[in-house]
């Protein structure tokens, strides 16, 4: 028994579309990451990029649990001494990027390196509901129904 090892001929993506509105933000990351990854395929490879083109849409609508929204807090350094400056989940998403909360989710769960950057390439996030991809004709992977925990109402 050989071990099958993908080759670019062999990968096939999918495009999938995910409702955020109302789902957990690290269970959705989880998913996503997966996705994007292409673990969730028997022929998974993990030197090659075999993952999905996966489309989020309602990103601003996404669930935090407990306090998370008003504690959480994203960090990043101005470059310059004494430059730390932070920002809280809830005001990032009432601003005017909202969907860099779902992105830096995503992003950390996948592991760093090229591959990962590559991957997170095949990621599209939109605030709203409407998406620009209809063409691709994305399957819809319904989050909310995969397990109870995975949804929150406020």
């Amino acid at each position: 028994m050989k071990t099958f090892t993908a080759t670019p001929a062999d990968i096939e993506k999918k495009w999938i579309l995910i409702d955020a509105e109302g789902v957990v933000l690290g269970r959705l990351a989880t998913i996503v990451a997966n996705r994007l990854r292409g673990k969730h395929k028997p022929t998974f490879t993990p030197h090659m990029d075999m993952g999905d083109n996966v489309i989020i849409i309602n990103a601003d609508k996404v669930q935090l649990t407990g306090t998370k929204r008003d504690d959480k807090k994203y960090y990043w350094h101005t470059g310059y001494p004494g430059g730390i400056k932070d920002r809280t989940a809830r005001q990032i998403l009432e601003g005017k990027f909202p969907t860099r909360v779902v992105e830096k989710a995503v992003q950390r769960m996948l592991p760093g390196g090229k591959l990962s950057r590559q991957q997170m390439t095949n990621l599209r996030i939109y605030a709203g509901a409407e998406h620009p991809h209809e063409a691709q004709q994305p399957e819809v992977l319904d989050v909310k129904t995969l397990n109870p925990k995975n949804t929150r109402s406020a």
